[in-house]
């Protein structure tokens, strides 16, 4: 386990706007103007195959809105709009079913949103066995769900237990109570630890803790008393996200105070403390987010080179299709990224006239695969072979990247990475660095105006 050094002269001189690469090409580039009957073509193509899959639920409601949020969301305190969404994602299961080989297994199952356990216990139950009755999982499939610690019982953990999951996720994002009322999420140390109690009663093997540092009040100092109190919790795994303020794209953070906002030199002091703490604290930094005990599967999938980025972060399971389900979900299949609409009532109305809630997608050309393949092994493996990335993209991957690799002077000098004619290897600083590396693979980042479409890369 190596302990992290941050040095901030390197961040603030390789902070600028890039993709996360949970896809590549980012969304950004998926069109309206993509036919379906294209998609479908190839997610048949793509079931001629019997490798495993993964699965991706999105639950898009939430009791109340925490005003930092970025995902999709509908807020709502009615819960019986709850069993109405699982009906049409029953429906939509059905009309996939058809495309999907029933040899393949699955290996992993993720529910996000919004709040997955906006449902109540018996329609956990519910949903859980209208999936199952779809898809074949393998005993040992690795089976997520995100969790409210504040609304949630020990009946929705039984529950979720009865339907399969065995790791969560529970969003903290920070335990000091001036923060909290500045982000609309008033959330108790009571709550937190009788949620993580309840899942290790159920035996769930992974909890992870989502911290966000760059809130309004936030200050180096009080994030490190935040730091005290989750690390307590000891959870297997953390995911620290940079807040990024972009009220033009999420109007709900205008309620926030722009004013009580760190100044970017505080928000770098807070990046220090997270990553240096952190990896003292027994934790490997796996890269970008995230973090994992050394004996946690992410971890240990890094570590067996079967590392997976998608667009739910890192992932375990190198290699499955994502089959998605839900408004606004994304699936990836082999060389096609295809999404659902973000309307909640298009979703309806389009499964209602018996159509796929398919609205737009991107199907990747030769180029985009080998630069896919390079850039998500990078930014899991840390590092490139190149004689076994010719080997698996089937080109001169020395010839084909000629000019990228002999462009990398600077970064090696600055000591995030090391090159030589046969491999390109990230060092444990420019793992923190890692976007800024994947970049240079980028074919459409120098056609791009960046600054208001990525957040920041560190």
């Amino acid at each position: 386990m190596t302990n992290l050094d941050v040095n901030l002269d390197l961040v603030r001189k390789y902070d600028i706007p890039g993709p996360r690469y949970t896809s590549y090409p980012s969304a950004l580039h998926f069109s309206e103007d993509i036919r379906q009957k294209d998609i479908f073509e190839q997610i048949k193509r793509n079931n001629e195959s019997n490798k495993p899959i993964s699965l991706y639920f999105h639950l898009p409601f939430c009791y109340s809105l925490c005003w930092f949020c970025g995902c999709t969301q509908v807020i709502t305190k009615n819960q019986d709009k709850g069993p109405v969404y699982m009906d049409y994602l029953d429906t939509e299961m059905k009309q996939m079913a058809p495309y999907i080989n029933d040899k393949r297994s699955t290996v992993q199952m993720h529910w996000g949103g919004g709040t997955p356990t906006f449902l109540r216990p018996e329609e956990i139950r519910d949903l859980g066995e209208r999936i199952h009755s779809y898809f074949n999982f393998t005993p040992d499939a690795e089976v997520s769900v995100e969790v409210d610690p504040r609304r949630l019982t020990n009946e929705h953990v039984q529950a979720l237990h009865s339907a399969g999951f065995n790791r969560a996720s529970l969003g903290v994002q920070d335990v000091n109570p001036e923060v909290q009322k500045a982000v609309h999420r008033i959330q108790s140390d009571e709550q937190n630890e009788n949620t993580i109690k309840w899942l290790r009663e159920e035996d769930f093997q992974s909890i992870n803790i989502d911290l966000i540092y760059g809130l309004p009040h936030q200050t180096a100092e009080s994030f490190d008393k935040t730091l005290d109190a989750v690390l307590e919790y000891d959870p297997d795994r953390f995911a620290v996200f940079n807040y990024a303020h972009v009220p033009w794209v999420k109007p709900a953070q205008k309620l926030l105070d722009a004013d009580a906002l760190p100044a970017p030199e505080e928000k770098l002091a807070m990046l220090k403390l997270i990553i240096e703490r952190l990896t003292r604290s027994g934790y490997v930094y796996i890269g970008m987010d995230h973090f994992a005990k050394l004996d946690d599967e992410l971890t240990v999938a890094q570590r067996n080179k079967e590392l997976q980025r998608n667009f739910q972060g890192y992932s375990t399971y190198a290699g499955t299709d994502i089959y998605a389900f839900g408004m606004s979900s994304i699936s990836q299949v082999e060389d096609v990224y295809y999404q659902n609409t973000k309307n909640l009532q298009d979703y309806y109305n389009v499964i209602d006239q018996h159509k796929s809630p398919i609205m737009k997608g991107y199907i990747l050309s030769d180029d985009d695969m080998i630069r896919r393949q390079t850039i998500m092994q990078l930014m899991c493996d840390m590092e490139l072979n190149f004689n076994e990335m010719s080997d698996k993209l089937y080109i001169n991957f020395r010839d084909y990247f000629g000019d990228i690799l002999n462009n990398f002077g600077d970064m090696e000098s600055d000591g995030l990475l090391s090159i030589d004619d046969n491999e390109l290897r990230v060092t444990t600083n420019g793992r923190l660095f890692i976007r800024n590396i994947a970049m240079k693979f980028d074919a459409y980042i120098k056609q791009e105006n960046t600054d208001h479409k990525y957040s920041h890369t560190v």
